[in-house]
């Protein structure tokens, strides 16, 4: 950050939306509103003029759509990015994950104007400040090209094979925060569809926002992916990818995936802890998990217990986190069996799966 206060750009094609997002950051006396804009194109230009701490945008604008602008600014000059939008129907939540992957740092929904709105300008204060701490990188524009979205697993990792053990892989488990939309997608499009495998994931994302993502990542991927059921078996004769419902812990009894309400950990629901904790009780030699970029500690100590119990256990490396905040906690309690950059996770993940059920190391 430039200068002793942080500077926003505050896009929304909204009057009185902007002026209540701008009326919010006002209040605190180390922001600075350093120019407003009302259409994608127009978030380019003062990006590039003023050069900004933060841009907060709406997804839907006139002239240039957030997205677009995402993808410009991130290709051009790479700004963190607050998404606020008020986007809940499928094509509009489609074009904030494309976003996300694309490089913004977060979402946060929109005041609504009714009783929920309550502590809404403190939260947007607080997601602003957070989001100029993050250091972000250049972004090359519609980097998921149309044929990677449904290609073919890469092929092995070059990485030293995993750890062999005399149990197949049957369960590969995967937690992410900030930064996770982009870092998800990696990751399942260099694991294989097999026979036998669930691939679980925790992914911090609020509703709205999160309640079309498992389809997203089905059209971004080789998988089929869905929201697990409650009471449904761990294991599977067929290949398939879960994803833990937003606003519910999602573990593992037994032999068994479960949904509960229980109190949050760390300050989230789902708790990527809660997964992989159950699951070192319950399959622990037969497991894999990596551990991906994140602000805070979740799923640090589950990895360590995941260790204990016989799993192979991957961290994302620092350079390739968009936040190395949740790898970093894994890290220092010695929980990851490998420190990976993003692009060899996946692969690395696939050999494991490969080597247990082929017998060979």
């Amino acid at each position: 950050m430039t200068g002793s206060k942080l500077r926003v750009v505050v896009v929304e094609d909204s009057l009185t939306v902007r002026r209540r997002l701008c009326d919010a950051l006002a209040t605190d006396p180390g922001i600075e509103v350093v120019g407003e804009g009302d259409d994608g194109q127009r978030a380019i230009e003062l990006c590039q003029r003023l050069r900004p701490d933060v841009v907060t945008l709406d997804m839907m604008l006139p002239v240039m759509t957030g997205l677009s602008a995402t993808e410009y600014i991130m290709a051009h000059c790479p700004t963190p990015i607050l998404i606020v939008s008020a986007s809940t129907n499928r094509g509009e939540l489609f074009k904030t994950y494309d976003a996300l992957n694309a490089g913004a740092v977060d979402v946060l929904e929109k005041p609504r104007g009714d009783a929920s709105d309550e502590g809404w300008d403190e939260r947007f204060v607080a997601a602003v400040r957070l989001v100029a701490k993050i250091k972000v990188i250049t972004h090359l524009r519609a980097r998921l090209a149309p044929e990677r979205r449904k290609s073919a697993p890469a092929g092995p990792s070059s990485e030293p094979a995993p750890e062999s053990g005399s149990s197949p892989l049957s369960v590969i488990a995967l937690g992410a925060s900030t930064g996770g939309p982009s870092a998800l997608v990696s990751v399942l499009n260099d694991l294989p569809r097999l026979p036998k495998l669930t691939i679980v994931f925790v992914l911090h994302i609020d509703e709205p926002f999160g309640s079309a993502f498992a389809e997203w990542l089905s059209d971004h991927t080789p998988h089929a992916v869905r929201f697990a059921q409650d009471g449904e078996s761990l294991e599977t004769p067929v290949a398939r990818v879960l994803m833990a419902r937003p606003g519910r812990h999602l573990h593992a009894e037994g032999n068994r995936l479960r949904l509960s309400n229980e109190a949050e950990r760390h300050s989230c629901r789902p708790s990527i802890d809660v997964l992989f904790e159950s699951l070192a009780a319950s399959a622990g030699p037969r497991t894999a998990a990596a551990l991906l970029t994140g602000m805070g500690r979740d799923g640090a100590s589950g990895l360590l217990a995941l260790r204990s119990a016989g799993a192979v256990t991957v961290a994302q490396d620092e350079e390739s986190s968009i936040v190395y905040g949740m790898p970093r906690e894994a890290a220092l309690l010695g929980a990851a069996s490998r420190i990976l950059p993003l692009s060899e996770i996946g692969r690395f993940l696939a050999t494991a799966a490969l080597s247990r059920r082929s017998g060979t190391p």
